[in-house]
């Protein structure tokens, strides 16, 4: 694609052909000096298809299943009940008196009484069986997302689940075989995509005004460390363990997510390889060690994870993007959320303008000077929040990506369309976790991305750049 042409005169043009060099020319570039044994492939059993492209079925009302009711769960219980056409049928968490608590806040909103599952580790299986229920939102520790999301699959329903949707590759593959199989979709509830100034980048890279793509910087760059020693915010320290266990990428998938998604990654690029770095792991022992007295039971724990983790991956067409995670260190919050091509740079998170984001544009910039993004998001500004930017205000978190996300999700199965954000996506966004293990174990050298599309990668096709409908209307 030249830089001059935009990613939708493209999509418009008809270009199989060009795309299918570019595809050959990709799997030349990967070259043969990384380890492939992440890489391999598994074959399809016999009628199982690909879910590429195919579009929701068509629900007049979207009844939702919710199992996991802490911090995240439950935040996210009034943006899925503010959507129009959504209600939520059904409330499930391993400890009974939260699904009796949502229960009660969707009646206090005016909404029907759900049904509550709760009180057993295995309360979840009957809400997935449930015949009331058209999707399962998944909002649990990280250790039970890949089982819960391919019982959903299994029982009949569409998944969406909070990141990440598994934890090691073999589950990764599985859960993309089971959504073929089922012919459900399940996708990462990657709020982060949905973002106003993350969506503005993307318009714009698919526009053509950074020219080539040539790299991108995203993350996740939190301090979580009060919250990760707290009693009370994550159940059981469950978050805390993780530190425990591995040294991995665990959460880069915020920051990752909106730059494949401006490098058409799955939809004319795919990732190919990846090496990881790690720094060593102070942060929370020496916050520990500072803040938390020695009768905690933490005080029983070794924390091994780096507190800055590192991914350089590399995609089939030279294309580099680096993506970090850091919840340990002392710092300020960013996802990074930098793009750059032959024609100018998007940086997020800096100190101009009221938007937070600058940008570096030729013909339009000159002097070496970085300028305000605010004048291009709201040249760039996505349909999604032109149309529900002032109900997003209202409904959601995280500056209102989260009711965006959530009525995208309702919006796209009640009019039958095909998911933003697919299976595929979410599996190599995913990809990170595992793949960082296995490459720091291997002492940093790279390893193979694997293709979970099984060779569509290279058609290029929408997705969260996806054209302007409406909500079905209800009733």
């Amino acid at each position: 694609m030249s830089p001059t042409s935009s990613r939708r005169t493209v999509l418009g043009a008809g270009v199989a052909g060009v795309l299918a060099a570019a595809g050959a020319a990709g799997q030349a570039h990967a070259g043969s000096t990384t380890e492939s044994t992440t890489g391999t492939v598994p074959a399809r059993r016999p009628g199982q298809r690909s879910m590429v492209d195919v579009p929701f079925q068509q629900y007049g009302t979207v009844r939702i299943g919710l199992i996991g009711l802490g911090n995240r769960g439950a935040g996210m219980l009034s943006g899925w009940a503010a959507v129009p056409g959504a209600v939520v049928t059904a409330v499930c968490d391993i400890r009974a008196d939260r699904a009796k608590a949502a229960a009660d806040k969707l009646v206090q909103l005016g909404k029907p009484r759900p049904t509550e599952y709760g009180g057993s580790a295995t309360a979840y299986q009957k809400l997935v069986r449930s015949g009331d229920v058209d999707l399962v939102y998944i909002a649990t520790p990280w250790e039970f997302h890949y089982e819960q999301g391919k019982a959903a699959l299994l029982g009949g329903k569409h998944v969406g689940v909070e990141l990440p949707i598994a934890t090691e590759l073999a589950q990764l593959w599985d859960l993309v075989d089971t959504s073929e199989r089922t012919r459900r979709h399940l996708w990462l509830m990657e709020n982060c995509s949905y973002g106003r100034n993350e969506l503005a980048m993307l318009k714009m890279a698919h526009e053509g005004l950074f020219g080539e793509i040539t790299n991108g910087h995203g993350g996740y760059l939190h301090d979580l460390r009060e919250l990760l020693f707290s009693d009370t915010y994550y159940t059981d320290a469950w978050r805390r363990k993780w530190h425990t266990r591995s040294t991995a990428s665990f959460y880069a998938m915020h920051g990752l997510a909106p730059i494949a998604a401006a490098m058409d990654i799955n939809r004319g690029d795919r990732m190919t390889t990846l090496r990881a770095t790690a720094t060593a792991p102070r942060g929370l022992a020496d916050y520990r060690e500072r803040n938390i007295p020695r009768t905690h039971s933490s005080w029983n724990e070794t924390y091994i994870n780096g507190d800055l983790v590192t991914c350089l991956i590399e995609t089939s067409k030279g294309r580099v993007i680096r993506a970090e995670h850091d919840v340990s260190s002392p710092r300020p919050y960013s996802r990074i959320n930098s793009l750059a091509g032959s024609r100018g740079i998007f940086e997020d998170y800096v100190p101009v303008g009221t938007t937070g984001g600058r940008v570096y544009l030729e013909p339009d910039h000159g002097g070496h000077s970085w300028q305000d993004f605010a004048p291009y998001r709201q040249e760039f500004d996505h349909w999604l929040w032109k149309k529900i930017g002032d109900d997003a205000a209202n409904n959601g978190g995280h500056g209102g990506m989260d009711y965006v996300l959530q009525w995208r999700i309702v919006q796209q199965m009640r009019a039958g369309l095909v998911p933003d954000i697919d299976v595929y996506d979410s599996a190599v966004w995913c990809s990170p976790v595992p793949l960082s293990v296995e490459s720091l174990k291997r002492e940093g050298r790279p390893v193979e991305v694997p293709d979970f599309t099984r060779g569509r990668w290279s058609e290029l096709r929408l997705g969260l750049d996806s054209r302007e409908t409406d909500m079905p209307p209800v009733g």
